[in-house]
């Protein structure tokens, strides 16, 4: 250091890791350091953080407090902000790198099967049960353990999952012994905690177990002045990664990017880049984004604005006393509105338009069920 050393990257360093420290070193003599300052992360299997604005910068700097001592971290944030970026982050730079990072995904599978999943079973203990299997906290023993959508588990099994936030110890399924492991505990969740904790959809006591460190992961639209950075590099690895010529994003894609609201935030991000890499074409590529605000936002909130008042101008004179009715009403419609939208929009891939909308998928059904919204027979439904 005292021979003015600027970067010293840590083996094993991947390439991502080098070209961020080779761009920090060739930054003009006296250029400084800014805060807006584009900063790239591997953080492992194909993953890596962008810190490029205060309040990512500031969420980096969390992580790092964080990851040097044992306590579990809840990541909140919408559906493709990055959660599990955090989470891998975390895990690299804890003491347990070397040890495993597994993820579970709560809401992909039924509570019985997943409760074998992450717990094992032992032979017998159920209809096809031939042989003993571990779970994900006996094979991420020494490790990490990411709990994804932790907020769809349902609450019998939240209960054997506090027991091992509680003493690390379990019981297969079928086991009369309890099995003792060392597994930090990361959970990420999209949903409203205080809605879900108000309907019993998360314990309370398993929820102040797990936010000993809250990380709120901020949507897309909050932090725009990542989008050019965040294009050019997904445009840019995934042309390395298929080995075709890589794209040049013009002025015109790029405002168009700026405008969007991105409401599946980076994982939509990611996947319009690789659509306009594959196919490059600048107008259909602006086309697809100003028909999703068009119809989306616009449409949506026009088609509302018009249903209520025509129901304004239809009201007798004593209609202000019904206004609250009024509003219920049009809200009503609203909601039916952008539900169906979203369900056009993903060809009726319900969880899709569940994630677009940021509800649940029971909500989102019960939602469908009560504005009576009929799906087209030529749609793909999940």
């Amino acid at each position: 250091m005292r021979l003015a050393v600027q970067e010293c990257p840590v083996k094993p360093f991947s390439e991502i890791d080098f070209e961020t420290v080779a761009a920090s070193c060739l930054r003009p003599i006296g250029a400084g350091t800014s805060k807006d300052t584009p900063r790239i992360e591997d953080v492992g299997d194909g993953h890596f953080l962008v810190t490029s604005c205060p309040a990512m910068s500031q969420i980096r700097a969390y992580c790092g407090f964080v990851a040097k001592v044992d306590l579990p971290v809840l990541i909140l944030g919408e559906s493709g902000t990055g959660k599990e970026v955090v989470a891998r982050l975390i895990h690299k730079i804890s003491l347990r790198a070397n040890r495993p990072f597994l993820k579970v995904n709560c809401a992909a599978m039924p509570a019985d099967l997943l409760e074998s999943e992450l717990f094992g079973y032992e032979p017998g203990a159920f209809t096809g049960a031939t042989h003993e299997k571990p779970g994900k906290f006996e094979q991420a023993n020494r490790g990490t353990i990411l709990l994804d959508e932790i907020g769809e588990m349902q609450p019998s099994l939240q209960a054997k999952l506090l027991h091992v936030l509680e003493d690390q110890q379990f019981s297969r399924l079928g086991g009369r012994t309890a099995i003792t492991v060392d597994v930090r505990i990361l959970a990420a969740t999209n949903i409203d905690i205080q809605e879900a904790l108000a309907t019993h959809k998360l314990r309370e006591d398993l929820y102040y177990r797990l936010n000993a460190f809250v990380v709120h992961m901020p949507p897309l639209r909050e932090r725009k002045n990542e989008i050019s950075f965040l294009l050019e590099h997904f445009v840019g690895e995934q042309a390395k990664q298929w080995n075709i010529e890589p794209i040049q994003i013009t002025p015109a894609v790029m405002e168009t990017c700026q405008r969007y609201p991105w409401p599946g935030n980076v994982r939509e991000l990611e996947n319009f880049a690789k659509r306009f890499l594959v196919l490059r074409d600048e107008q259909l590529a602006i086309a697809e984004l100003s028909m999703s605000v068009n119809k989306g936002d616009v449409a949506s909130s026009s088609q509302a604005e018009k249903s209520l008042a025509s129901r304004v101008h239809s009201l007798p004179d004593q209609g202000v006393a019904n206004l609250k009715s009024v509003a219920r009403s049009a809200m009503g419609e609203a909601e039916a509105v952008a539900i169906s939208h979203a369900l056009n929009r993903t060809r009726w891939n319900r969880k899709r338009a569940a994630e677009l909308l940021n509800i649940s998928y029971k909500a989102l059904l019960y939602k469908i069920k009560q504005y009576d919204l009929d799906h087209p027979r030529s749609a793909t439904v999940d």
